[in-house]
């Protein structure tokens, strides 16, 4: 039914949470503001990282304090983005199976354009050609910019696309490309969260993926 798999990259694919968390916080302390719990990260991702951080930041931080621990958190987390960071369990294995069957794959994500592509090219270089993060000049999710993006690069149609993301964010970016979505469980997003969406599909574990493409 479907030719092409788009993934989300932080929580479908890479498990990115503590690294996000320990660069948050250190920019944080950075400029002496209190730490941030891996559950409260959990919760401000998905929009990219200047939102990130305009969630972490104390209410009523002015926007020169939080551009100066945005700039911090960047430059530190790009030298950083691969301390914690794994593959989810399954996840190479599937993968392995997508690329076996011939199927075309692109990862689409908010995060920062140079770490998309640095993990991309470091964990899935041999599975995934098309990277694409945040950057200048195209809209970032749940604009569907960067999908359709992904999809001309590919030479892929919509009727045999599909979408495979972790949050609210990923199912709105679907919708809005007019993609059907698969929302993974195994992310930042929790499945009660997931089922009220009413996407096209729930999962709960990679490999059963390979039963809807």
């Amino acid at each position: 039914m479907y030719q092409t798999v788009i993934f989300d990259l932080d929580g479908t694919l890479l498990n990115t949470l503590e690294d996000l968390t320990d660069s948050t916080n250190y920019a944080l302390t950075s400029c002496g503001y209190p730490e941030r719990t891996l559950e409260e990260v959990r919760q401000f991702v998905g929009n990219g990282i200047r939102k990130l951080i305009e969630r972490a930041v104390p209410a009523g931080t002015n926007v020169e304090q939080t551009d100066k621990v945005f700039d911090i958190f960047r430059s530190y987390y790009f030298e950083h983005c691969q301390i914690k960071t794994r593959p989810y369990d399954g996840i190479m294995d599937l993968l392995q199976y997508l690329k076996e069957h011939s199927f075309q794959m692109a990862i689409v994500s908010n995060k920062n354009d140079a770490a998309v592509k640095e993990l991309a090219k470091d964990y899935f270089s041999e599975y995934i050609d098309v990277a694409i993060g945040e950057r200048e000049g195209i809209q970032k999710k749940p604009a569907p910019d960067s999908v359709f993006e992904a999809m001309r690069l590919l030479g892929a149609e919509p009727e045999t696309t599909v979408y495979v993301g972790d949050s609210d964010v990923d199912y709105q970016t679907a919708t809005n490309a007019g993609l059907d979505c698969v929302s993974v469980t195994w992310g930042f997003r929790n499945e009660e969260e997931l089922r009220s969406l009413h996407p096209a599909y729930l999962i709960h574990k990679p490999e059963e993926l390979k039963q809807i493409v």
